[in-house]
């Protein structure tokens, strides 16, 4: 059956049947702590309750009808998303990699609209990775996800993370924008100094450049709080690209702008035949209900200082092979000193789901659900496997 497939992907031989909570369960029968969550996406969990009604209450009723028409749901989660956030207009897309090609669109109409035609260059970051279409793929700093696929695009200029003297230099009068996550994702679980975002901010105003934040794996609560960025004081962005957890699982995105970005959105300049479809702006209200609810960010952090404190302890336990930790809240990374495929598999014989990430980093993101058990229980695993490699290592050199 694989065959057929176009085979881009390597996934392992295991099938997984059902979910419940944290819990994946294969085909054989076979448990697993899932503490990858679809790679950030399923912040709930496998099968809520909620996430659950909701979606089978709207597909009894209708499931699509194009931006053609007005949906109410759409319209209302727009309204939340407003009066939660820094923004003032939505845009909704299926995926991340969509949204972030709205807010390039978004940054470079704001400045055409202004006058500036030629202000059009979009700065980004080494380690970024902001998608696989070709902008998105040209806006992130990776080449091995431009190879083969043409020239690079003009307009896209990539600068070393957290250095203010390339930074400042990059700055000129043809930059439309400056993208950013605030904690990497693929990059290795990267947070990005309040110090630079304070800057990024400062130059983005002196030089008329709006500041865009990709918040696609870092955003929806996975820090303990909705985006990121709110964690520090004057970083503000104009532009926000969000996606994976906010839908739960059900694939959809959102450009989120101020009224001043998005002032050259009109009708005709984008659009998404799928983008805010009824299924998923009724999954979104019930993800939004879930992580806007009294406690329910302050769990997270709570929990999240659980993991960062037995993690950390790894570093002790395992210096040969375990350098630190990166990351924030439930977007972690343990950066190790061999290659993360080693302990990532091994991981997964014993019933426990990570992922990896650029700079050998093993890289955790379990449902926002997750409980102090679930945290010590894959941290247990993980230790596990850190000792059979420490022990298959001394006997190879005996």
């Amino acid at each position: 059956m694989r065959e057929a497939m176009m085979p881009v992907y390597a996934p392992p031989e295991v099938v997984f049947e059902r979910g419940e909570g944290l819990r994946l369960y294969s085909s054989e029968g076979r448990e697993y702590l899932d503490f990858i969550a679809g790679i950030s996406v399923n912040c709930l969990g496998h099968a809520h309750p909620k996430l659950v009604k909701a979606l089978q209450e709207q597909s009894e009723k209708l499931w699509h009808v194009s931006n053609m028409f007005r949906v109410p749901e759409g319209e209302r989660l727009a309204e939340r998303y407003t009066a939660d956030t820094f923004a003032d207009r939505v845009f909704f897309t299926n995926s991340g990699t969509e949204a972030i090609e709205c807010a390039i669109k978004t940054a470079r109409k704001y400045q055409y609209v202004s006058g500036k035609e030629d202000k059009y260059r979009i700065i980004s970051f080494e380690g970024s990775f902001h998608g696989r279409t070709l902008g998105a793929v040209n806006a992130g700093a990776n080449p091995n996800y431009r190879e083969g696929f043409g020239p690079a695009m003009e307009g896209f200029t990539h600068l070393p993370f957290d250095d203010v003297d390339a930074f400042n230099d990059a700055m000129g009068d043809d930059v439309a924008a400056v993208l950013i996550e605030p904690v990497q994702g693929e990059g290795g679980c990267r947070e990005v100094p309040e110090a630079f975002l304070k800057l990024l901010r400062k130059k983005c105003d002196e030089v008329g450049a709006l500041l865009i934040y990709d918040e696609v794996q870092c955003g929806a609560g996975r820090t303990g709080k909705i985006f990121a960025y709110e964690w520090f004081t004057n970083v503000e962005p104009d532009i926000v690209a969000v996606a994976k957890g906010v839908g739960g699982g059900f694939p959809f995105g959102a450009c989120l702008a101020t009224e001043e970005a998005s002032k050259g959105m009109k009708p005709g300049s984008h659009g998404s035949t799928y983008g805010g479809n009824p299924m998923a702006m009724a999954v979104g209200n019930a993800v939004w209900d879930e992580l806007t609810s009294d406690g329910f960010l302050e769990n997270v952090q709570r929990v999240s200082g659980v993991l960062t404190q037995s993690l950390s302890s790894l570093i002790d336990r395992y210096p040969d092979l375990v350098e630190g930790l990166r990351g924030k809240g439930l977007l972690r990374g343990l950066a190790l000193k061999i290659d993360p495929m080693i302990i990532r598999k091994k991981a997964l014989e014993k019933g426990l789901l990570v992922g990896t990430a650029g700079g050998n980093v093993l890289r955790m993101a379990p449902p926002l659900i997750a409980t102090d058990e679930d945290v010590l229980k894959a941290v247990s695993l993980i230790d596990e496997c850190l000792a059979d490699v420490q022990a298959e290592t001394q006997k190879e050199s005996s």
